[in-house]
């Protein structure tokens, strides 16, 4: 029944689109023309079809970056005016977005004018291309979306696919954007691997960047990292230099490799302590020790661009410290230098949500991050439990942890959750990334690649797992050696001195796992009132579950509850516009 209905939904908006050609379209409210310009983008989400297409493409990336070439022309632009926009192009498996962000904001605090295209969007759609780290107003949306869909429509040709799927549609309109926006210079990240993916049309970038490499997305880049490695290593380019940060040996032999079969000089970055010295850290406006690498990209990704379309009226870079060789490294080391003002500032005002973010709310904090990967998941819970650490322990040591996940795509969700056993939470609650039952409303959150029906399959198969898990795991914590499992304190770890996580408290084995049918049901189960932004939970229809009203006592008496949620930047974007109605704005 809510599969036929999304089919009726998904033929009525392609029928509405057909329908435009023939007809003026009258003026409309902006907000209006936004919302109908959405729902329009929704009709070319990829379906099985399409995505079959790309499989069957993939052997012949030359076919799929001619299709793109052709969707690029028939909107009025040839490549050759991509050179114009200055890119600075960058690929990996986790942190590439973060990387991006800090760029960005380096350049943009030398008052450049700054483009940014990135992917996926939290709320809205129209983050995803920014000026100056600000998503394009509503009204610049709609604008750029009809200028680029009828010059489409226009050009239909019945002999090829007559539209640009979702993302390579949104691609072509940002290069429109920037273009006819006048941006300095545009950073983009690539999509889905690098080679194959749409971005990787931009012929002649300034510069290129790899970040942390990592297993994601295997039906489409391969299972090793070394074939992910040779994925990424596709937008390299002759002459263009490019940087990596550290990578395990193998994969960096490949990129090396890519390097040199395309004549692309290639640099590993050196950690950003090499930027410190003697003086104090420096700042990070994104949280988490593994947002450092991400910095390092950054400030090597900035000063050379800079050097590179000579930009040092803008402020100078001051003199660049010798760098050292690594002995047996296959990638040689870039120099490492002092930062300007300007880069410290960048680093220091960078902004990304979703992206290791606390939101407390008085009694109950929100701990966000989009971590999809199991690395990413491991670096989640570094910085979810000295996030909890740091925070006020209640004096009557009533505290709630609560964990909130869902997984998308073909990510193994057991690998995903069982490294999130040490944070010890009290419960568990799984549910898709609709904010609502039913998402007709908000045309943002529409995704026709997924049922209802099949998420909530996947929620109920995820709390089994966890329940498993959780009996496997028989009360041990794997990150600690037994005598220092002690609880709320950092203990230094005896042979060396340095400092571990412990749990903030014991906990019982049985962490329940809850399912709700959609965020809004669950956050509001979780906050039980106590969250001025979220209702309290309807007393009528209560979850099945009998730990579900237990818990609700437990969550309502509470002095702290502390919530993580992880598993998905869909979901935590879900999250953030219950949380923050005004990013919906």
């Amino acid at each position: 029944m809510v599969a036929r209905g999304l089919r009726a939904l998904r033929g009525a908006l392609r029928g509405a689109a057909a329908r435009r050609r023939f007809t003026t379209r009258p003026a409309r409210a902006p907000d209006m023309d936004y919302q109908d310009a959405i729902r329009t983008l929704n009709t070319l989400q990829t379906n099985a079809s399409y995505l079959e297409q790309v499989k069957r493409e993939r052997g012949d990336p030359q076919a799929q970056l001619e299709a793109m070439q052709g969707f690029l022309e028939r909107s009025g632009l040839k490549v050759e005016d991509l050179d114009r926009l200055n890119i600075i192009h960058v690929t990996g498996t986790k942190g590439k977005g973060s990387a991006c962000a800090f760029t960005e904001c380096i350049l943009r605090s030398y008052g450049l004018k700054t483009g940014f295209y990135s992917s996926p969007h939290l709320v809205q759609v129209r983050e995803r291309i920014r000026i100056n780290g600000q998503p394009i107003s509503r009204e610049l949306f709609s604008k750029y979306f009809w200028l680029v869909y009828n010059r489409l429509e226009e050009t239909k040709d019945p002999a090829r696919a007559s539209m640009p799927a979702y993302f390579r549609f949104l691609t072509i309109m940002a290069f429109h954007v920037f273009l006819q926006e006048q941006v300095d210079l545009a950073v983009v990240e690539v999509g889905i691997g690098g080679a194959y993916d749409c971005t990787n049309i931009i012929r002649a970038p300034v510069v290129c960047g790899v970040s942390s490499l990592g297993i994601d997305h295997t039906s489409i880049l391969g299972d090793t990292m070394e074939k992910i490695a040779w994925q990424k290593g596709g937008i390299f380019k002759p002459g263009v230099p490019a940087f990596t940060v550290a990578q395990p040996e193998r994969p960096l032999e490949v990129l090396r490799d890519r390097a040199r079969e395309r004549e692309c000089p290639l640099y590993l970055c050196p950690e950003l302590d090499a930027f410190e010295g003697g003086h104090r850290a420096l700042e990070l406006g994104l949280a988490g020790a593994h947002q450092r690498s991400n910095a390092a990209l950054a400030l090597q990704l900035a000063r050379a661009w800079l050097q590179r379309r000579g930009c040092h009226g803008l402020g100078e870079l001051k003199d660049v410290l010798p760098g050292a060789e690594l002995a047996g490294r296959p990638v040689p080391l870039a120099p490492t230098f002092h930062p300007t003002d300007a880069m410290i500032q960048g680093l220091r005002d960078t902004e990304w949500l979703g992206r290791t973010q606390v939101l407390p709310r008085g009694p109950v904090t929100w701990y966000l991050d989009g971590a999809h990967t199991t690395s990413s998941v491991q670096a989640c819970v570094r910085w979810f439990r000295q996030a909890a650490l740091s925070r006020d322990k209640p004096h009557d040591g009533s505290e709630v942890r609560v964990l909130l996940f869902n997984a998308t795509g073909d990510r193994d969700t057991a690998a995903l959750l069982k490294l999130l056993l040490p944070c010890h939470f009290d419960y568990a609650v799984f549910c898709p990334n609709f904010t609502q039952v039913s998402v007709a409303s908000n045309a943002d959150q529409q995704n026709f690649n997924v049922t209802v029906e099949n998420a909530l399959t996947r929620c109920l198969e995820n709390q089994r797992t966890w329940t498993r898990l959780l009996e496997e795991k028989g009360g041990q914590d794997p990150w600690l050696p037994a005598p220092l499992r002690v609880g709320g304190l950092l203990q230094p770890a005896p042979a060396r001195g340095t400092l571990l996580l412990v749990p903030l408290a014991p906990r019982p084995l049985n962490s329940p796992a809850l399912v709700f049918p959609c965020l809004a049901q669950a956050l509001r189960w979780v906050a039980q009132g106590r969250d001025p932004r979220l209702a309290a939970p309807a007393t009528s229809g209560a979850h099945p579950h009998p730990a579900a009203s237990s818990g609700a006592v437990l969550l309502r008496e509470a002095a702290a509850v502390r919530v993580l949620v992880t598993g998905s930047l869909h979901l935590v974007g879900g999250v953030l516009r219950l949380l923050d109605p005004a990013l919906s704005q």
